[in-house]
């Protein structure tokens, strides 16, 4: 069974409840052939995904749905070493997280995007050949030497234009997601590779926030904010997700259905899916991340039924990771001895083996602590889940840090209840 987030996935920019304009914009520029390397930045959740697919689908048409999971291996440079990568690819695109690849990630950076600026993209056009679509590429490659230049890319564009051929065979895309997560190295590998392949691959980045990229990146790329939708945005989302799936049952229900039953059936449709209350409490609860708003709808309706209807003060599911998260947080302020830390690492290893990212993990803990410690403790908290997340992301194992942060805190608490803790510190 399809989640809701899949179902209800926009395809066009019509089909989009926000920050259209700025989709109209980037739609209108690539229509005309200009597409420059683009970073998307946004927080989780914001919608950024679901907008690369339909700019790519704006210029390369419905190829860019036929979507397959490929494992690549790939050479560490001149080593005989190899390692695995998995990527998602079309005809036209390629989307892979190179920091999947951890301190590998320049590799997969210079040899991947170099592998796909080299083959022509098997989507060439109607009526079109290999040779035809290799001599276009051959002229954006020699118009791009000459000048280097957005602006020589553009004439390169034009002058295949004026010879009646399309720009889909030009170049490939290239997807790079967790571009804030890439090392100093691969950052600067990707520099130099952007620019000898300008002329047949377009870098796609996508990451949360720009602070963790270098210059030299940003200022080749045309950035993109995705801002966060609403409330009002997530309740009108989930309104209408949660009408398409009542319908969608509905007409289920409907089948070799006559007369009165069929009746009731209508009146129950009319019902709205899911109450005002309901929606605006999800809107609240999902902070802006329309993908959790979803699954939370998707879960509230798991809890209530098939075909029931969803009530307004129905509780909505809390993850089962953020229960353990809370948990972590009680048990590191009730008690503070050697046999407690051992309990709280072996919930912490559940989290980490089931994918639960270490930063997620500092922030959500230290809300909970927050929540639940006296008011003098509160600086200390926010202070040392700053310092060791800042540890785990130059360190390779998340537990170490975890722990540390998770002890730290204990012996505050332990100072505090027996008095010793300096409050001038």
């Amino acid at each position: 069974m399809a989640l809701l987030l899949d179902k209800t996935r926009p395809t066009t920019v019509a089909e989009l409840d926000f920050n259209v304009e700025m989709m109209s914009s980037l739609k209108a520029m690539l229509s005309e052939g200009d597409f420059p390397h683009i970073l998307f930045y946004g927080p989780p959740g914001c919608g950024k995904k679901t907008r690369i697919q339909i700019l790519l689908r704006t210029v390369f048409g419905p190829s860019v749905d036929k979507i397959v999971v490929e494992t690549r291996q790939l050479k560490k440079g001149n080593q005989s070493a190899t390692f695995d990568i998995t990527l998602l690819s079309s005809p036209n695109h390629v989307e892979v997280c190179p920091s999947d690849a951890g301190m590998a990630d320049r590799y997969v950076v210079m040899e991947l995007i170099k592998e796909v600026a080299q083959s022509l993209p098997l989507d060439l056009g109607e009526g079109e050949s290999a040779q035809r679509a290799l001599g276009r590429m051959q002229l954006m490659s020699a118009k791009a030497k000459k000048g280097g230049s957005a602006s020589s890319l553009s004439k390169a564009h034009q002058s295949s234009s004026d010879k009646g051929s399309d720009t889909r065979g030009l170049f490939k895309v290239v997807v790079l997601t967790g571009a804030d997560l890439l090392s100093k190295a691969a950052q600067h590998a990707l520099r130099r590779t952007m620019e000898k392949y300008m002329s047949t691959c377009r870098l796609v980045l996508v990451c949360e926030t720009t602070s963790k990229i270098i210059s030299p990146l940003l200022s080749r790329c045309l950035l993109v904010r995705c801002a966060s939708p609403t409330d009002d945005d997530i309740v009108r989302i989930v309104q209408k997700a949660g009408q398409q799936e009542h319908d969608s049952t509905w007409r289920m229900a409907m089948r070799g259905k006559k007369g009165y039953e069929r009746s009731q059936q209508e009146d129950e449709r009319q019902k709205q899916a899911v109450p005002q209350e309901l929606a605006q409490n999800i809107a609240v609860q999902s902070h802006g991340n329309v993908r959790r708003a979803l699954l939370m709808l998707d879960a509230c309706l798991a809890v209530q039924g098939s075909g029931q209807t969803l009530e307004a003060q129905m509780s909505i599911p809390v993850p089962d990771w953020e229960i353990a998260s809370e948990e972590i947080a009680t048990m590191a302020l009730a008690q503070q001895d050697p046999k407690q830390v051992l309990d709280i690492r072996k919930r912490l290893y559940e989290l980490l083996v089931n994918c639960i990212p270490a930063d997620v993990l500092f922030k959500r803990i230290s809300q909970h602590l927050n929540n639940k410690v006296d008011g003098s403790l509160k600086e200390h908290v926010a202070y040392w889940a700053a310092f060791f997340e800042h540890r785990c992301q130059q360190g390779m194992k998340p537990i170490i840090h975890l722990e540390a942060f998770i002890t730290k805190i204990m012996a505050l608490q332990k100072e505090f209840l027996t008095g010793v803790l300096d409050q001038d510190k």
